[in-house]
Formats: C-alpha cells, sequence, structure tokens
C-alpha cells in the first residue's frame, strides 16, 4: 500500500507530521543484527495503535551463512494501515538495510521516492566485498531516486549504552533496538510497551536490559535532535468491529484450534511430532498449554510422531500430528494405516519449498497432489486448507470436527507465509465456536469395529478396555460385516468403495463454495486456496474499481470439494487460478468439472504480490 500522504501538521519538537492511509516496511540485516525481533516489536506497537496490519517474516535458508554474505539477511516486513490490510504489502515505502548485503538483496524492492536508512557504520570494505560491491553504493548513482538517511547506527548505538559498562560485543548487539527507537519516531509509537518487553525478556540480564532500553530511546532521542530532512509520519487507527484483539501467527493459530479442539470434544489432544521448519512452532506452542487437555510427545523421527499419535486415536485420544513436505512424505505409510484403520487423525502439513529438503524457510503451496494422492493404494484423505493465519484456528476446529464425526485422517494445509506471518485476530467467544461431538461406543450388543453409521459410513470409536468391545484392527484388508482379517476380494473392492464414499460424503457437512468479491456469474472468476487469499482479493478489488467484471472465490475445503463449486464456475467464462506451484488446483479442477481452468502460477518461495495478479487479471480480460 502506498504512503498516501494529506496535508500535516508540526508536532511539539517543530517535525513536519504527514497523515497516511497506510505503509509497508521493510527490516533487514544479517540474522544477528535481530531483524524478526525488531519487526515483532514494531508490529506489537503497530497493534496498540490500533492500525489494521499484515507481516511476512522472511529467514534465511542457510542455517549459519558467514555474517555479511547475502545469504545470510534475514528480513521482516509490516504492512499497516488506517484501512482493512490483507497482504503484508508488495514494495516497501521504507527500506532499513543494516549492512550492504541487505540493501544488495533488498534495495531493488524499494519504492522510487522511498525512504532508505542505511547503517553505514556496517559498510566497511569487508562488508561490500561479500556483498559483492566493488564499490560502496552509498557514494554512487545506485541510490539515486531515494529519499537516503545515512547513519552511523553502529557508533550511535554504543554511544547510547555506553554508561552501561557492557562489553562492546554485548553493546553491538543493541543496535536494532536504537533502529526500532527511530523507526518509532518517525511513525509515532509510543515506547513503553517495548520497554516493558525487554526489561521482562532479559529480567535476568538487568544490564542487558537496561542497554537495550538505553539504546531504545537513543534512537528515538536521534530523530528528536537530528535535523534529518524527513517527514514524521501517522497513521490513523482502523476501524473495526467492537472486541478483544491479539496479534496472532498461523503456527499460533493452529496451536489454540488444537487445544480449543480438546475443550470443545471433552477429548484430550496427543501431539506427536518431530521438530521440522516452518512447522516446529505448533508442538512449541502446545508444550505450554498442557492445562488445556494437551499432551505433546517430541519423538525421534516422523515415522515415529505420526504413529504415536494413531496410538493415541486408538485409544480414545484425539490424535494430532505436524509437519513439513519432507516430513509428510515420511508419515505417508502411516497415513494409510489410519486411512485403513478408519480412526480419526489430524496431519497438519504446513507447507515449504521442494522437492527433498528444498527451500526450507521459503513458502510454498506445491504439496496439494500429495495430499489429495500421496499415498499407496486407493487411501482417500479428507483435505482442507487455511486462507490467513487467523484462519488456521478455525479451519484447525473443522479438521478435528470431520475428523471425529467421520472417522478419518484430514489433512489441513497451510504453509510458511500463514505459519510466520500475522494478523490482529478477534478473540472468538467460545459460545460461538462450533461443536464437536464425540460419541464412544459403549454397547456391545451387535458390535464389530467396522460396523458403520448409515448417514456418515463412519464405524464406532471403540476405547480399547471398555467391557464387551474387545476388537483388533490393523493395516491387512478387514471383513465389512465382521472386521476379522478378509483376503475376499468382493470385500475389498466393497471396503474400497465404502471409504471412498465415506470422504465423498463429507459435502453434507461442508458448507457451500461463497463469493469473497463480486457476483456469482460474469466474464472472470479468479479462484484461489490458501495464503493466496489477501494478494488476489486485492488484485481483484483494484480490478473492480477499474470497471473490470472480475471476482473472487477461495476454496478451503479441497477433498471433497463443496458441492455447488462445478455449478459456481460454470457460470464465469473464464476461471483463472493463481498458485505458488506449477498448476495443482487446476488439475484437480480440470479433472473433476472438465472446465478450462487457466493457471497462474509462481514457484520462487515468495508469496504472489497484488500487482502480480491484478496485471495477470488486465491481461487475461484484454485477451
Amino acid at each position: 500500500m502506498a504512503q498516501q500522504a494529506q496535508p500535516g501538521t508540526v508536532d511539539s519538537s517543530g517535525s513536519k507530521v504527514k497523515t497516511l492511509r497506510g505503509a509497508v516496511v521493510r527490516f533487514a540485516g544479517d540474522s544477528g543484527d535481530g531483524m524478526q525481533v525488531t519487526g515483532t516489536q514494531f508490529t506489537a506497537a503497530t497493534a496498540l495503535a490500533g492500525n489494521d496490519l499484515a507481516t511476512f517474516p522472511d529467514y534465511p535458508a542457510e542455517i549459519r551463512a558467514p555474517a555479511g554474505t547475502t545469504y545470510g539477511v534475514s528480513g521482516f516486513q509490516i504492512n499497516f494501515a488506517a484501512t482493512d490490510v490483507f497482504t503484508p504489502g508488495d514494495s516497501p515505502d521504507v527500506l532499513v538495510a543494516m549492512n550492504p548485503a541487505a540493501l544488495k538483496t533488498n534495495g531493488k524492492d524499494l519504492k522510487r521516492g522511498g525512504l532508505l536508512i542505511v547503517n553505514t557504520g556496517a559498510f566497511t570494505p569487508q562488508n561490500l566485498k561479500k556483498a559483492g560491491y566493488e564499490t560502496n553504493p552509498l557514494e554512487t548513482d545506485a541510490v539515486d531516486g531515494y529519499n537516503l538517511l545515512a547513519i552511523d547506527i553502529t557508533k550511535n548505538t554504543l554511544s547510547a549504552v555506553k554508561e552501561t559498562g557492557i562489553s562492546s560485543k554485548e553493546a553491538n548487539r543493541c543496535k536494532n533496538f536504537w533502529t526500532l527507537g527511530l523507526m518509532f519516531w518517525i511513525y509515532g509509537r509510543e515506547l513503553e510497551s517495548t520497554i516493558k518487553w525487554i526489561e521482562s525478556k532479559f529480567a535476568k540480564e538487568p544490564m542487558v536490559a537496561q542497554a537495550n532500553v538505553l539504546a531504545l530511546k537513543g534512537g528515538w532521542a536521534y530523530g528528536e535532535a537530528a535535523e534529518i530532512s524527513h517527514y514524521r509520519y501517522e497513521v490513523p487507527a482502523a476501524p473495526v468491529a467492537k472486541g478483544t484483539y491479539r496479534n496472532i501467527g498461523g503456527n499460533q493459530a493452529t496451536a489454540l484450534g488444537i487445544a480449543a479442539a480438546a475443550q470443545l470434544s471433552g477429548v484430550p489432544v496427543v501431539f506427536g511430532a518431530y521438530p521440522i521448519t516452518p512447522a516446529s512452532d505448533i508442538l512449541h506452542d502446545l508444550s505450554r498449554l498442557k492445562a488445556y487437555g494437551v499432551t505433546t510427545v517430541q519423538m525421534e523421527d516422523e515415522i515415529a510422531a505420526v504413529c504415536v499419535s494413531i496410538g493415541a486415536s486408538y485409544a480414545g485420544k484425539l490424535g494430532i500430528t505436524a509437519s513439513s513436505g519432507p516430513g509428510i512424505a515420511l508419515k505417508t505409510e502411516a497415513m494409510g494405516l489410519a486411512i485403513a484403520t478408519e480412526l480419526p487423525l489430524v496431519i497438519i502439513n504446513v507447507q515449504r519449498g521442494g522437492p527433498s529438503t528444498g527451500l526450507p524457510t521459503k513458502t510454498e503451496q506445491a504439496d496439494l497432489l500429495q495430499a489429495v494422492y500421496g499415498r499407496n493404494g486407493e487411501a482417500p484423505l479428507a483435505v482442507f486448507a487455511a486462507a490467513s493465519p487467523g484462519d488456521c484456528f478455525y479451519m484447525t476446529l473443522e479438521a478435528v470436527r470431520f475428523a471425529v464425526k467421520y472417522m478419518t485422517p484430514v489433512m489441513l494445509l497451510t504453509d510458511g507465509y500463514l505459519a510466520n506471518g500475522a494478523e490482529p485476530w478477534r478473540v472468538p467467544n467460545v459460545a460461538d465456536l462450533p461443536e464437536i461431538d464425540v460419541t464412544f461406543r459403549t454397547d456391545p450388543a451387535g458390535f464389530h469395529p467396522f460396523l458403520r453409521d448409515p448417514a456418515t459410513l463412519s464405524r464406532p470409536w471403540a476405547v480399547p478396555g471398555t467391557p464387551g468391545l474387545l476388537h483388533r484392527i490393523g493395516g491387512i484388508e478387514r471383513d465389512y460385516n465382521s472386521g476379522n482379517i478378509s483376503y475376499d476380494p468382493d470385500n475389498h473392492e466393497k471396503m474400497s468403495k465404502t471409504r471412498a464414499a465415506k470422504i465423498a460424503g463429507m459435502t453434507r457437512d461442508i458448507p457451500d463454495q461463497k463469493m469473497e468479491l463480486g457476483n456469482d456469474s460474469g466474464k472472470l472468476l479468479v479462484l484461489g486456496w490458501g495464503s493466496t487469499y489477501g494478494a488476489i482479493r486485492e488484485a481483484v478489488a483494484r480490478s473492480r474499481e477499474r470497471g473490470l467484471d472480475v471476482s473472487h472465490a477461495h476454496v478451503r475445503y479441497l477433498n471433497p470439494f463443496p458441492k455447488n463449486l462445478g455449478e459456481l464456475l460454470t457460470r464465469f467464462e473464464r476461471v483463472l487460478v493463481p498458485e505458488m506451484n506449477l498448476g495443482q488446483l487446476v488439475k484437480l479442477l480440470r479433472t473433476e468439472y472438465l472446465v478450462p481452468a487457466e493457471s497462474f502460477t509462481k514457484i520462487k518461495g515468495l508469496p504472489f504480490k497484488i500487482d502480480e495478479i491484478e496485471e495477470k487479471i488486465r491481461q487475461v480480460m484484454e485477451s
């Protein structure tokens, strides 16, 4: 969102203040420069100021890349505004570059005329060489067209914290808070909440806490006292519905959804997991929620993690596991076991770039076909997807609700963009959350483990040890009428068709596909899934403002599809599907509905920009 400035005022220090509708700010520096902490604290202060916002942390793929190299650059972008925000923004209005490598990798994205803040203290000959510069770009025309604010942040930080007596190494680590203080001054953010956070974070290291507070105040004081030829900005609070709000990331929301599911169902959760980027934070967050019926088990590998969750479901608990693409691949055989035994299991796939190890810290949507088809044999699996960080909470509840009602595994797809991004989230009233009804079989009369509910085709959930309900299940095919092992070919076909019909029958409970924006018929439908939601919505909104007949729908239920989706697609002359893969949803739509859906793909480890989708819409409408 561009910084659309209105006539400004003058503050108490005599600085000019311009009112903006919104701004996009990006912090970039070495992995050790604390850019994620800086961005997170700027986000917290922005939320307290009442702005709507969306963030995009960008982590380096190398765990320990050499300091000062382009491989080790870490970034954090935030889009905040006085209006609704759906994406972390396209090009930043402000770029904070803590070293030459940060400028090298991010400078091309800064808007012309944007504010470029650089730490000249890091522009040493050695760092310039590491970043691939032959000459200092600050002394060439490379920064022409930008509003350059060159500050020796390193030197100013050391001066600000000198009185604490901490070592030079520790003092140098405070420069991110000095930078944050300057940004707080530029955008009129208060310091108190961040000071409290620092004092709490470093409560056992009072000298470090004092140094960071002094650095924060030093950055603010620099903006207050120095004659920098730049406006201060004010972004008014966004109008929001009444309620209690908190900033939430996708992994946090997923963890809260799991804990809420335990409470709503009355069935404790056993979460089996093995650490993997970018899913690990779900395990970390859940480990703090033991009081809410959640048991976390960190296993020795991905296979053990899913198996312990399946065992928990067999024992009458809610078995849930989470991983990313490589880990999901390892869980595949056990997922087939859960399908064969027809036990409720939720598998959360936080997608990342692949194949193999791929791009561990970058985002992608390339696991859709793996989710729908990636198992041996006829092994149907329900697949859902979240559309935003906050939506991860609700779709987690949906995954659990369907898993226990239909006695089947359900996979929930999120991705690194949703997992690490954040947005203001209205905390729901518990009374408004969906019911998750669980019924355990207790009556032994006529029982066998695959006796089916005629409405859902689900088998009974019988907890081992319940009197009269002794039974055995496993990965070998079972007899439809008794649950005993069966090698009969007709029985195998009947069981395979029954399991498929059970998944297909979920459409009775899946809500009809709705329109997010625009009419339910017309020239062009832009259909998305997962984290493309915000970029598509903004692009469609802009296109409609230009008079184009374009609409937006977003699919959260990917297998099975909502029952009205096929009919909805036929009402549009053309269907465009943006995906962060090479066209996987398009394949499913063409196969299921025989519609000539058109693919628009991006597979760079980065989310779509609004401009990219808007330009594609223009091209499609003109062709």
